[in-house]
Protein backbone atom coordinates (compact mmCIF):
# COMPACT_ATOMS: atom_id res chain seq x y z
CA UNK A 1 0.00 0.00 0.00
CA UNK A 2 2.91 2.34 0.75
CA UNK A 3 4.28 1.79 -2.75
CA UNK A 4 0.86 2.48 -4.29
CA UNK A 5 0.36 5.69 -2.32
CA UNK A 6 3.85 6.91 -3.19
CA UNK A 7 3.34 6.06 -6.86
CA UNK A 8 0.01 7.90 -6.82
CA UNK A 9 1.65 11.04 -5.41
CA UNK A 10 4.39 10.87 -8.05
CA UNK A 11 2.06 10.23 -10.99
CA UNK A 12 -0.55 12.68 -9.68
CA UNK A 13 2.10 15.38 -9.39
CA UNK A 14 3.56 14.77 -12.84
CA UNK A 15 0.13 14.75 -14.48
CA UNK A 16 -0.65 18.39 -14.05
CA UNK A 17 -1.48 21.44 -16.10
CA UNK A 18 0.90 20.38 -18.87
CA UNK A 19 -1.68 17.86 -20.07
CA UNK A 20 -3.93 20.68 -21.32
CA UNK A 21 -1.27 22.24 -23.54
CA UNK A 22 -0.28 18.98 -25.26
CA UNK A 23 -3.23 18.62 -27.68
CA UNK A 24 -2.63 22.16 -28.94
CA UNK A 25 1.08 21.62 -29.67
CA UNK A 26 0.18 18.27 -31.29
CA UNK A 27 -2.32 20.04 -33.54
CA UNK A 28 0.47 22.37 -34.67
CA UNK A 29 3.49 20.06 -34.95
CA UNK A 30 1.71 16.76 -35.55
CA UNK A 31 0.75 13.72 -33.46
CA UNK A 32 3.76 11.69 -34.64
CA UNK A 33 6.12 14.48 -33.65
CA UNK A 34 4.64 14.55 -30.14
CA UNK A 35 4.94 10.75 -29.88
CA UNK A 36 8.64 11.05 -30.78
CA UNK A 37 9.16 13.71 -28.12
CA UNK A 38 7.47 11.53 -25.50
CA UNK A 39 9.54 8.46 -26.36
CA UNK A 40 12.79 10.41 -26.20
CA UNK A 41 11.98 12.65 -23.24
CA UNK A 42 10.46 9.84 -21.14
CA UNK A 43 13.71 7.89 -21.36
CA UNK A 44 15.78 10.98 -20.56
CA UNK A 45 13.49 11.99 -17.69
CA UNK A 46 13.77 8.50 -16.14
CA UNK A 47 17.57 8.70 -16.32
CA UNK A 48 17.70 12.15 -14.68
CA UNK A 49 15.24 11.14 -11.96
CA UNK A 50 17.21 7.96 -11.22
CA UNK A 51 20.46 9.94 -10.96
CA UNK A 52 18.88 12.29 -8.43
CA UNK A 53 17.37 9.31 -6.61
CA UNK A 54 20.82 7.73 -6.21
CA UNK A 55 22.17 10.96 -4.73
CA UNK A 56 19.22 11.24 -2.33
CA UNK A 57 19.48 7.61 -1.19
CA UNK A 58 23.26 7.86 -0.79
CA UNK A 59 23.11 10.94 1.46
CA UNK A 60 22.15 10.63 5.11
CA UNK A 61 20.88 14.20 5.55
CA UNK A 62 17.37 14.89 4.25
CA UNK A 63 17.82 17.67 1.67
CA UNK A 64 16.06 18.99 -1.39
CA UNK A 65 18.05 19.60 -4.58
CA UNK A 66 19.74 22.87 -3.49
CA UNK A 67 20.83 21.21 -0.25
CA UNK A 68 22.39 18.28 -2.11
CA UNK A 69 24.15 20.73 -4.43
CA UNK A 70 25.50 22.64 -1.43
CA UNK A 71 26.74 19.39 0.11
CA UNK A 72 28.63 18.18 -2.96
CA UNK A 73 29.25 21.29 -5.13
CA UNK A 74 29.56 24.19 -2.68
CA UNK A 75 27.52 27.12 -1.40
CA UNK A 76 27.68 29.22 -4.58
CA UNK A 77 26.14 26.46 -6.67
CA UNK A 78 23.55 25.99 -3.93
CA UNK A 79 22.41 29.60 -4.35
CA UNK A 80 22.31 29.29 -8.13
CA UNK A 81 20.29 26.10 -7.80
CA UNK A 82 17.79 27.77 -5.47
CA UNK A 83 17.25 30.49 -8.07
CA UNK A 84 16.71 27.94 -10.85
CA UNK A 85 14.59 25.48 -8.87
CA UNK A 86 12.63 28.22 -7.17
CA UNK A 87 11.86 29.84 -10.54
CA UNK A 88 10.73 26.50 -11.95
CA UNK A 89 8.50 25.68 -8.99
CA UNK A 90 6.99 29.16 -8.92
CA UNK A 91 6.32 28.91 -12.66
CA UNK A 92 4.66 25.54 -12.22
CA UNK A 93 2.58 26.67 -9.24
CA UNK A 94 1.53 29.78 -11.16
CA UNK A 95 0.43 27.65 -14.13
CA UNK A 96 -1.62 25.38 -11.84
CA UNK A 97 -3.19 28.40 -10.20
CA UNK A 98 -4.10 30.02 -13.55
CA UNK A 99 -5.74 26.97 -15.07
CA UNK A 100 -7.06 25.39 -11.86
CA UNK A 101 -8.86 28.57 -10.88
CA UNK A 102 -10.25 28.92 -14.40
CA UNK A 103 -11.59 25.36 -14.47
CA UNK A 104 -13.14 25.78 -11.02
CA UNK A 105 -14.79 28.99 -12.22
CA UNK A 106 -16.20 27.35 -15.37
CA UNK A 107 -17.46 24.40 -13.32
CA UNK A 108 -19.21 26.32 -10.53
CA UNK A 109 -20.15 29.73 -11.90
CA UNK A 110 -23.42 28.48 -13.51
CA UNK A 111 -24.59 27.40 -10.05
CA UNK A 112 -23.12 29.98 -7.66
CA UNK A 113 -22.15 32.98 -9.80
CA UNK A 114 -19.03 34.95 -8.90
CA UNK A 115 -15.90 35.62 -10.93
CA UNK A 116 -12.47 34.23 -11.72
CA UNK A 117 -10.79 35.94 -8.77
CA UNK A 118 -13.11 34.29 -6.25
CA UNK A 119 -12.64 30.78 -7.65
CA UNK A 120 -8.88 31.20 -8.01
CA UNK A 121 -8.74 32.20 -4.34
CA UNK A 122 -10.85 29.15 -3.39
CA UNK A 123 -8.50 26.89 -5.35
CA UNK A 124 -5.52 28.56 -3.70
CA UNK A 125 -6.95 28.37 -0.16
CA UNK A 126 -7.68 24.63 -0.37
CA UNK A 127 -4.22 23.91 -1.77
CA UNK A 128 -2.43 26.13 0.73
CA UNK A 129 -4.23 24.40 3.61
CA UNK A 130 -3.07 20.93 2.51
CA UNK A 131 0.47 22.22 1.95
CA UNK A 132 0.41 23.50 5.52
CA UNK A 133 -0.77 20.10 6.84
CA UNK A 134 1.99 18.09 5.15
CA UNK A 135 2.74 15.01 3.03
CA UNK A 136 0.65 12.48 4.95
CA UNK A 137 -2.52 14.39 4.23
CA UNK A 138 -1.49 14.82 0.60
CA UNK A 139 -0.81 11.10 0.07
CA UNK A 140 -4.34 10.24 1.21
CA UNK A 141 -5.89 12.85 -1.10
CA UNK A 142 -3.69 11.97 -4.11
CA UNK A 143 -4.60 8.27 -4.18
CA UNK A 144 -8.36 8.85 -4.29
CA UNK A 145 -8.18 11.83 -6.63
CA UNK A 146 -6.00 9.84 -9.04
CA UNK A 147 -8.65 7.11 -9.17
CA UNK A 148 -11.33 9.74 -9.89
CA UNK A 149 -9.02 11.29 -12.48
CA UNK A 150 -8.74 8.08 -14.51
CA UNK A 151 -12.45 7.34 -14.16
CA UNK A 152 -13.31 10.75 -15.61
CA UNK A 153 -10.75 10.36 -18.40
CA UNK A 154 -12.29 7.04 -19.42
CA UNK A 155 -15.79 8.57 -19.23
CA UNK A 156 -14.86 11.43 -21.57
CA UNK A 157 -13.14 9.00 -23.94
CA UNK A 158 -16.28 6.82 -24.12
CA UNK A 159 -18.27 9.86 -25.28
CA UNK A 160 -15.54 10.99 -27.68
CA UNK A 161 -14.89 7.68 -29.52
CA UNK A 162 -17.64 8.06 -32.17
CA UNK A 163 -16.35 11.51 -33.12
CA UNK A 164 -12.64 10.69 -33.53
CA UNK A 165 -11.41 11.44 -37.05
CA UNK A 166 -8.16 9.60 -37.83
CA UNK A 167 -7.28 12.09 -40.56
CA UNK A 168 -6.50 14.53 -37.74
CA UNK A 169 -3.38 12.46 -36.92
CA UNK A 170 -1.85 12.65 -40.39
CA UNK A 171 -0.68 16.25 -40.37
CA UNK A 172 2.98 17.01 -39.64
CA UNK A 173 4.35 20.55 -39.79
CA UNK A 174 8.12 20.71 -39.31
CA UNK A 175 7.98 24.49 -38.93
CA UNK A 176 6.64 23.75 -35.43
CA UNK A 177 9.18 20.98 -34.75
CA UNK A 178 10.55 22.66 -31.59
CA UNK A 179 7.16 23.77 -30.21
CA UNK A 180 6.41 20.60 -28.18
CA UNK A 181 9.80 20.45 -26.45
CA UNK A 182 9.21 22.75 -23.47
CA UNK A 183 5.62 21.61 -22.94
CA UNK A 184 6.52 17.89 -23.04
CA UNK A 185 9.48 18.39 -20.69
CA UNK A 186 7.28 20.34 -18.29
CA UNK A 187 4.61 17.64 -18.49
CA UNK A 188 6.99 14.79 -17.62
CA UNK A 189 9.07 16.42 -14.89
CA UNK A 190 8.81 15.50 -11.22
CA UNK A 191 12.39 15.31 -9.94
CA UNK A 192 11.79 17.94 -7.26
CA UNK A 193 9.49 15.40 -5.59
CA UNK A 194 12.18 12.69 -5.23
CA UNK A 195 13.05 13.58 -1.60
CA UNK A 196 9.34 13.50 -0.75
CA UNK A 197 9.04 10.04 -2.29
CA UNK A 198 12.04 8.84 -0.27
CA UNK A 199 10.43 10.23 2.89
CA UNK A 200 7.13 8.50 2.11
CA UNK A 201 8.76 5.13 1.37
CA UNK A 202 10.78 5.23 4.59
CA UNK A 203 12.90 2.13 5.17
CA UNK A 204 11.78 0.67 1.83
CA UNK A 205 13.11 3.62 -0.18
CA UNK A 206 16.32 1.94 -1.38
CA UNK A 207 14.33 -0.97 -2.73
CA UNK A 208 11.25 0.80 -4.11
CA UNK A 209 12.23 4.33 -5.18
CA UNK A 210 13.67 3.25 -8.55
CA UNK A 211 10.47 1.32 -9.29
CA UNK A 212 8.29 4.32 -8.44
CA UNK A 213 10.31 6.33 -10.98
CA UNK A 214 10.42 3.53 -13.58
CA UNK A 215 6.65 2.99 -13.43
CA UNK A 216 5.54 6.56 -12.73
CA UNK A 217 7.01 8.41 -15.71
CA UNK A 218 5.78 5.90 -18.36
CA UNK A 219 2.34 5.88 -16.72
CA UNK A 220 2.20 9.66 -17.01
CA UNK A 221 3.46 9.57 -20.63
CA UNK A 222 0.87 6.99 -21.69
CA UNK A 223 -1.88 9.00 -20.00
CA UNK A 224 -0.78 12.15 -21.81
CA UNK A 225 -0.72 10.44 -25.21
CA UNK A 226 -4.15 8.94 -24.54
CA UNK A 227 -5.48 12.42 -23.74
CA UNK A 228 -3.84 13.94 -26.84
CA UNK A 229 -5.25 11.14 -29.02
CA UNK A 230 -8.74 11.79 -27.67
CA UNK A 231 -8.73 15.60 -27.94
CA UNK A 232 -6.85 15.86 -31.24
CA UNK A 233 -8.95 13.10 -32.78
CA UNK A 234 -12.15 15.03 -32.07
CA UNK A 235 -11.12 18.66 -32.55
CA UNK A 236 -8.21 18.40 -35.04
CA UNK A 237 -7.03 21.82 -36.30
CA UNK A 238 -9.64 23.51 -34.07
CA UNK A 239 -7.97 22.27 -30.87
CA UNK A 240 -8.05 25.00 -28.22
CA UNK A 241 -4.98 26.01 -26.21
CA UNK A 242 -6.30 24.43 -23.03
CA UNK A 243 -7.73 21.38 -24.83
CA UNK A 244 -11.09 21.02 -23.09
CA UNK A 245 -13.25 23.87 -24.39
CA UNK A 246 -12.80 22.77 -28.00
CA UNK A 247 -14.86 19.66 -27.22
CA UNK A 248 -17.99 21.66 -26.45
CA UNK A 249 -19.26 21.96 -30.02
CA UNK A 250 -18.98 18.22 -30.67
CA UNK A 251 -19.64 16.55 -27.31
CA UNK A 252 -21.93 19.05 -25.55
CA UNK A 253 -21.90 20.86 -22.23
CA UNK A 254 -22.41 17.74 -20.08
CA UNK A 255 -19.10 16.26 -21.14
CA UNK A 256 -17.43 19.65 -20.85
CA UNK A 257 -18.48 19.92 -17.19
CA UNK A 258 -16.89 16.52 -16.64
CA UNK A 259 -13.81 17.91 -18.34
CA UNK A 260 -13.75 20.86 -15.96
CA UNK A 261 -13.82 18.46 -12.98
CA UNK A 262 -10.97 16.58 -14.67
CA UNK A 263 -9.06 19.87 -14.97
CA UNK A 264 -9.56 20.84 -11.34
CA UNK A 265 -8.30 17.44 -10.13
CA UNK A 266 -5.18 17.40 -12.29
CA UNK A 267 -4.10 20.92 -11.38
CA UNK A 268 -5.02 20.65 -7.69
CA UNK A 269 -3.07 17.46 -6.97
CA UNK A 270 0.07 18.90 -8.55
CA UNK A 271 -0.35 22.26 -6.84
CA UNK A 272 -0.39 20.79 -3.35
CA UNK A 273 2.49 18.34 -3.91
CA UNK A 274 4.85 20.85 -5.57
CA UNK A 275 3.89 23.53 -3.07
CA UNK A 276 4.97 21.22 -0.26
CA UNK A 277 8.22 20.47 -2.07
CA UNK A 278 9.00 24.19 -2.38
CA UNK A 279 8.10 24.76 1.26
CA UNK A 280 10.41 22.00 2.49
CA UNK A 281 13.24 23.13 0.22
CA UNK A 282 13.18 26.55 1.89
CA UNK A 283 12.70 24.97 5.32
CA UNK A 284 15.27 22.17 5.23
CA UNK A 285 17.91 23.53 2.86
CA UNK A 286 17.85 27.23 3.72
CA UNK A 287 16.78 26.99 7.36
CA UNK A 288 13.78 29.30 7.08
CA UNK A 289 10.96 28.76 9.55
CA UNK A 290 8.17 26.37 8.46
CA UNK A 291 5.56 29.14 8.39
CA UNK A 292 7.76 31.54 6.40
CA UNK A 293 8.64 28.75 3.97
CA UNK A 294 4.94 27.96 3.54
CA UNK A 295 4.12 31.64 2.97
CA UNK A 296 6.79 32.07 0.28
CA UNK A 297 5.87 28.83 -1.48
CA UNK A 298 2.15 29.56 -1.55
CA UNK A 299 1.84 33.32 -1.87
CA UNK A 300 4.57 34.07 -4.46
CA UNK A 301 2.62 32.51 -7.36
CA UNK A 302 -0.56 34.15 -6.09
CA UNK A 303 1.13 37.56 -6.17
CA UNK A 304 2.39 36.93 -9.73
CA UNK A 305 -1.16 35.98 -10.71
CA UNK A 306 -2.50 39.27 -9.42
CA UNK A 307 0.30 41.10 -11.24
CA UNK A 308 -1.20 39.83 -14.50
CA UNK A 309 0.87 36.76 -15.46
CA UNK A 310 -1.96 34.57 -16.76
CA UNK A 311 -0.84 33.08 -20.14
CA UNK A 312 -0.33 29.44 -19.18
CA UNK A 313 1.09 28.06 -22.47
CA UNK A 314 3.95 30.57 -22.33
CA UNK A 315 4.46 29.87 -18.62
CA UNK A 316 4.74 26.09 -18.99
CA UNK A 317 6.83 26.24 -22.17
CA UNK A 318 9.38 28.62 -20.69
CA UNK A 319 9.41 26.85 -17.33
CA UNK A 320 9.89 23.46 -18.96
CA UNK A 321 12.64 24.34 -21.42
CA UNK A 322 14.60 26.86 -19.36
CA UNK A 323 14.11 26.26 -15.62
CA UNK A 324 13.71 22.48 -15.80
CA UNK A 325 16.38 22.22 -18.48
CA UNK A 326 18.94 23.91 -16.23
CA UNK A 327 17.71 21.81 -13.30
CA UNK A 328 18.49 18.66 -15.31
CA UNK A 329 21.97 19.96 -16.20
CA UNK A 330 22.72 20.67 -12.54
CA UNK A 331 21.45 17.19 -11.58
CA UNK A 332 23.94 15.53 -13.94
CA UNK A 333 26.88 17.45 -12.48
CA UNK A 334 25.57 16.88 -8.96
CA UNK A 335 25.64 13.14 -9.67
CA UNK A 336 29.22 13.45 -10.91
CA UNK A 337 30.25 15.32 -7.75
CA UNK A 338 28.42 12.76 -5.59
CA UNK A 339 30.24 9.83 -7.23
CA UNK A 340 33.59 11.56 -6.86
CA UNK A 341 33.18 12.74 -3.26
CA UNK A 342 31.13 9.90 -1.78
CA UNK A 343 32.21 6.83 -3.74
CA UNK A 344 35.48 7.92 -5.43
CA UNK A 345 34.06 6.87 -8.81
CA UNK A 346 33.94 8.42 -12.27
CA UNK A 347 30.67 9.19 -14.04
CA UNK A 348 29.82 7.36 -17.24
CA UNK A 349 31.01 9.70 -20.07
CA UNK A 350 27.77 9.09 -22.00
CA UNK A 351 25.90 11.14 -19.41
CA UNK A 352 27.70 14.30 -20.57
CA UNK A 353 25.48 14.22 -23.66
CA UNK A 354 22.47 15.14 -21.50
CA UNK A 355 23.58 18.70 -20.59
CA UNK A 356 24.30 19.37 -24.28
CA UNK A 357 20.78 18.23 -25.17
CA UNK A 358 19.16 20.46 -22.56
CA UNK A 359 21.21 23.49 -23.63
CA UNK A 360 19.91 23.02 -27.17
CA UNK A 361 16.41 22.79 -25.67
CA UNK A 362 16.83 26.19 -24.01
CA UNK A 363 17.77 27.71 -27.36
CA UNK A 364 14.79 26.00 -29.03
CA UNK A 365 12.35 27.56 -26.58
CA UNK A 366 13.92 31.02 -26.69
CA UNK A 367 13.91 30.90 -30.50
CA UNK A 368 10.22 29.97 -30.50
CA UNK A 369 9.32 32.76 -28.09
CA UNK A 370 11.23 35.32 -30.16
CA UNK A 371 9.64 34.05 -33.38
CA UNK A 372 6.15 34.53 -31.88
CA UNK A 373 6.78 38.15 -30.90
Amino acid sequence: MRFLKTLSVFVGTIIGVGIFGLPYVASKAGFLVVIFYFLAMSFIAIVIHLLFGKVALGTETLYRLPGFVGEYMGSNWKKITLLIIGSGLIGALLAYLIVGGKFLELLLIPYFGGNNIIYTLLFFAAGAYLILRGIKQISQVELYLLIVFFAILIGIFAKAVPFIDFSNFQKTDLSFITLPYGVVLFALWGSSLIPELEEMLGKDAKKLLKWVIAFGIPMAAITYLFFVFMILGVTGPNTSKEGISGLAITLGNGVIRLGFIFGVITTFTSFIALGLTFKKMLWYDFKLSPNLSWSIACFTPLILFFLGLKEFISVIGLTGAVSLGFEAIITVFLYRAFLNKKLSQKMNPLLYALPVLFIFGVFFEIYYLIARV
